[in-house]
C-alpha cells in the first residue's frame, strides 16, 4: 500500500464513519495528509485527518480519532492503528501491503513515478533564451539544467511540454555582437560597449575564412555579413553545447520573426482597439498598472520604434494561440520585474493572467580551494557552460544545479563535485545505482532469480525502510510538478541511495558460497530490482545518467 492509497483509505474511511454517526462528511478533504513518523516505534505512518475535520464536522479530534482506529484497524493492509495526543493517529501497515508497493513498481518499470494529474495540460516552457552574442554563462546553464529537468517531471505527470527557446536575434544588443566581430577582423580593439573573449575571434575568423571578399564590400554590407554570419554560428555553438549538456528543445523561436510577421503590430492594434494602450507624449504605452504592474510601460517610443516590451506583448499571443493553456518563462535574478510587467501583458491582450507564470532563479557562483572562480579562458569575463563541464563532467555539472532550490544563490565547490567519494551526491546516487546493477548480474550468474517471490517475508526494519521510501516517488514527482521544483526529485534520489545503503548494509541479499538461496533471498532481491528501478527513474527525470558500472 502506497501512501497514496493509504491517503485514498483514511478518506474514504473518514467520510463513512462520519456518515454513520450523522455527521457533516462534507468537510473531509480529498486527500489526507500520510507521512512519516519521526519515531519508528510510533508506526509506518501517522495522519492528522482527525483534528482536521473534526470540529467542523460537530465532534472532538480524539472521539473522531478513535472511531477512525476502530474502521481502520478491520483493514487487511494494516496491522494496527493507534490514537497519539490530542487525535493524531499511527498507523503500521501489514507486511503483504507493504509488499504491493515493490510489485507495484516492477510491474510499472520506466513509468513507476508517472501520473496523469497533468493530463489535458498543454504547457509551454521557455527557458535558456541566451541573447546569441556569446557561450551560455552560469545562470542561463542553471536553468539548461533545471528547466529539462521541469519538462521531465511535467511530462512524467501527464502534461504536454513544448520545451521553447527564444531567440534574441533583434536588437541593439545583436548590434554590438557584429561590431565587436567586425572590429576583430579588422585587428582594431573592442568597442567600448562591445564584446570581447576568444570566441569573437573565432569567430570572426570563420566569417573572414568562408567569406575572403569581406573587406571589399561596403560599410553596411560587411557589417551585415557579420551580423547575420556571426549569429548563425554563435547560435549553432549554443545549440551544440546544450545539446551536448543533455537539454534538447522542441522549439527555437526567433524574435525578429514577430516584427517580421506582423505579430507585434498586430498586438498593438489589438491593444489600441481594446483601450489598454494609450497616447502620451508621443509614445504609446500599456496600461500595465490596470493589471497589478507597478507602472504602466511604454510600448511603442516616441520615435516610432517598438520598446522591447513589445516583442514580449506579441509572443505571449503567440504561444496561447498556439493552444498552449500554461506558459511558463523561467528568467535570470535580474528578472524579477518581468512577473507583473507580462502578466499584465496577457491580462491586457484579454487572456487570463495566470497563464503566464515566471520562475526566476538565482545566481551560481564556482567555489575552487576555497575561492570564487570568475575568469572563463574563452569568455574572457563570466564562467561558462563549456567551462563548467570541462571542470566537473555532464552529470556532476548538472546534478548541481538541480538539487537546490533555484530560489536560493547556489556556491558549487569544484572540489567536491569532481570527486569519487560519498561526499559527492552525484556519485554516491550513481554508485548506488550501480551496485544495484552489480547485484543483478551476481544473482543471475547464480541462476538466483524473484519470480514468485513471498515479499510478505519482508519483515525486517531496514527492509520496511526501504520499501517505504520507494513508495513515497510518485507523490515526490507529483510535487515537484506542481510546485516547479526538480530539485525534490534529486533529493529524493540522495535519500533513497541513504536508505538502500544501510539496507545492503544490515540485510544479506545473496547467498554466500556454501550457501542456498532461500525464500527471503528472492523477496530481497525483488526489493533490489524495485529500487534500482526507480534510482534509475529518478535519475532520468534529472537528465542524469545511472551507470551500471563504476
Amino acid at each position: 500500500m502506497t501512501p497514496a492509497e493509504l491517503s485514498n483509505l483514511i478518506t474514504e474511511t473518514t467520510r463513512a464513519v462520519l456518515n454513520s454517526h450523522d455527521l457533516d462528511s462534507s468537510v473531509v478533504p480529498d486527500a489526507a495528509t500520510v507521512e512519516r513518523p519521526r519515531n519508528p516505534e510510533h508506526g509506518d505512518y501517522a495522519t492528522n485527518i482527525a483534528m482536521q475535520v473534526a470540529k467542523k464536522a460537530g465532534t472532538n479530534p480524539r472521539e473522531l480519532a478513535t472511531w477512525l482506529v476502530e474502521d481502520l484497524s478491520g483493514n487487511d493492509g494494516i496491522t494496527e492503528a493507534s490514537v497519539a495526543g490530542p487525535g493524531f493517529i499511527n498507523i503500521r501497515l501489514a507486511a503483504a501491503a507493504q509488499g504491493k508497493i515493490v510489485e507495484e513498481i516492477l510491474k510499472a518499470g520506466d513509468t513507476f513515478g508517472h501520473g496523469d494529474d497533468f493530463a489535458g495540460s498543454t504547457i509551454n516552457l521557455e527557458f535558456v533564451s541566451a541573447n546569441p552574442t556569446g557561450p551560455i554563462h552560469l545562470g542561463g546553464t542553471r536553468w539548461a539544467a533545471v528547466g529539462d529537468s521541469l519538462g521531465r517531471v511535467l511530462s512524467a505527470r501527464g502534461a504536454k511540454v513544448t520545451r521553447e527557446y527564444y531567440f534574441n536575434d533583434h536588437g541593439a544588443q545583436i548590434n554590438r555582437f557584429a561590431k565587436s566581430l567586425l572590429a576583430a577582423a579588422q585587428a582594431n580593439p573592442t568597442p567600448e560597449d562591445g564584446y570581447g573573449g576568444d570566441y569573437i575571434q573565432d569567430i570572426a575568423q570563420q566569417v573572414t575564412t568562408a567569406h575572403p571578399e569581406w573587406n571589399t564590400l561596403g560599410d553596411e554590407d560587411m557589417l551585415e555579413l557579420f551580423r547575420a554570419e556571426g549569429v548563425e554560428l554563435m547560435f549553432a555553438h549554443i545549440k551544440r553545447t546544450l545539446a551536448e549538456f543533455g537539454t534538447e528543445f522542441d522549439v527555437y523561436f526567433h524574435e525578429n520573426s514577430l516584427f517580421e510577421s506582423g505579430a507585434v503590430d498586430k498586438a498593438v492594434d489589438t491593444l489600441k482597439g481594446n483601450g489598454n494602450l494609450y497616447e502620451q507624449d508621443g509614445a504609446w504605452w500599456l496600461r500595465s498598472t490596470n493589471f497589478g504592474d507597478d507602472k504602466d510601460r511604454v510600448v511603442i517610443k516616441s520615435d516610432g520604434d517598438a520598446a522591447y516590451i513589445a516583442g514580449d506583448i506579441a509572443y505571449i499571443a503567440n504561444k496561447i494561440e498556439r493552444g498552449h493553456d500554461l506558459c511558463i518563462y523561467m528568467l535570470g535574478a535580474d528578472h524579477h520585474g518581468y512577473i507583473a510587467r507580462l502578466k499584465a501583458a496577457a491580462a491586457a491582450l484579454g487572456y487570463d493572467a495566470n497563464q503566464v507564470e515566471v520562475l526566476i532563479g538565482q545566481m551560481v557562483n564556482l567555489v575552487k580551494d576555497g575561492k570564487a572562480v570568475r575568469m572563463s579562458k574563452r569568455a574572457g569575463t563570466v564562467i561558462t557552460l563549456d567551462d563548467l563541464v570541462e571542470m566537473i563532467g555532464v552529470d556532476a555539472a548538472r546534478y548541481s544545479l538541480i538539487r537546490s532550490s533555484v530560489d536560493s544563490t547556489l556556491d558549487i565547490d569544484m572540489d567536491l563535485w569532481a570527486s569519487q567519494s560519498s561526499d559527492n551526491p552525484v556519485f554516491y546516487v550513481q554508485y548506488g545505482h550501480a551496485r544495484l546493477c552489480s547485484i543483478a548480474r551476481k544473482a543471475s550468474e547464480l541462476g538466483v532469480g524473484y519470480d514468485d517471490a513471498d515479499l510478505s517475508l519482508l519483515t525486517h526494519e531496514r527492509e520496511g525502510d526501504l520499501i517505504r521510501t520507494l513508495g513515497e516517488f510518485p507523490e515526490v514527482v507529483q510535487s515537484a510538478a506542481e510546485l516547479r521544483e526538480p530539485h525534490r526529485v534529486a533529493r529524493y534520489a540522495e535519500q533513497l541511495a541513504g536508505t538502500f545503503h544501510r539496507f545492503y548494509d544490515a540485510c544479506q541479499i545473496l547467498p554466500k558460497s556454501d550457501e542456498e538461496a532461500t525464500p527471503i533471498t528472492g523477496a530481497r532481491l525483488a526489493l533490489a530490482a524495485a529500487t534500482r528501478q526507480t534510482l534509475a527513474n529518478a535519475l532520468t527525470l534529472v537528465g542524469v545518467t545511472a551507470p551500471e558500472r563504476m
